[in-house]
């Protein structure tokens, strides 16, 4: 059995795992848990009824952070004609249509988010072993396929901030809320956000209680028990 270091277990004394913590109380507690040198990602553990073997009951979305995620986002846009000008106005990194994907075809990923019209989607389609699994695949599901006059829209969004949410093997979603370093109400405005948009995707095949559990935790630090109740009441949401 691995043995955790002073720093992780002095975090651990702040926690009472017998109690459930509301949100506004969750989200003091894993920053003052969040103790590392460097600047620790908070994640929201929810652990869903949602059976992931079956196709009516798969959860998936793109949720928006009204406070972004703490990091410099760097966009991609596959455009062509009138769709590039809109992009370049849209303030995207990387523009382009044909150089652009032989560009990535030839190892270059340095992006975060990629966003494409529907009418280049034949040509990106080519590069779905590349930017597949990196998560850099463009997917009307996503919202990162969108017509040309969306383009500076989908943009604006993916600069604000947005992460998105799957359904893991076993029930359970793993999402980014923010940083430690993040001010106290933007944590709880960002999971707000976040539990709003999961909720709003839960599968029709989904019967009764929708969220069992749910934890708040830094990168290195241990995981904060939150009231399902409180959670729910942040967005008057039913979990």
């Amino acid at each position: 059995m691995s043995k955790h270091g002073k720093r992780y277990n002095s975090a651990t004394s702040l926690i009472d795992r017998e109690s459930q913590y509301t949100t506004d109380e969750a989200v003091v507690k894993v920053k003052a848990t969040a103790t590392s040198k460097f600047d620790e990602s908070i994640e929201l553990h929810l652990r869903t009824s949602a059976d992931p073997r079956h196709a009516d009951q798969q959860v998936r979305g793109v949720a928006s952070l009204p406070n972004g995620n703490g990091k410099t986002v760097k966009i991609t846009v596959f455009a062509q004609g009138e769709g590039i000008s809109l992009a370049q106005s849209a303030g995207a990194d990387y523009i382009g249509d044909d150089d652009l994907i032989k560009k990535i075809e030839g190892g270059w990923a340095e992006f975060d988010i990629s966003i494409a019209t529907p009418d280049m989607m034949g040509k990106v389609s080519k590069l779905g072993k590349v930017l597949g699994r990196k998560g850099l695949m463009p997917n009307p599901k996503t919202g990162t396929v969108v017509a040309a006059d969306d383009i500076e829209r989908a943009v604006n969004e993916a600069r604000k901030g947005r992460v998105e949410f799957k359904l893991d093997k076993t029930s359970i979603i793993h999402v980014v809320v923010g940083k430690a370093s993040f001010e106290e109400h933007q944590l709880v405005e960002n999971i707000s956000s976040v539990v709003d948009h999961i909720v709003r995707a839960r599968p029709s095949g989904v019967k009764g209680e929708f969220i069992h559990s749910a934890y708040l935790t830094s990168t290195m630090g241990p995981s904060v028990p939150l009231n399902i109740s409180d959670l729910s009441e942040i967005r008057g949401n039913e979990l």
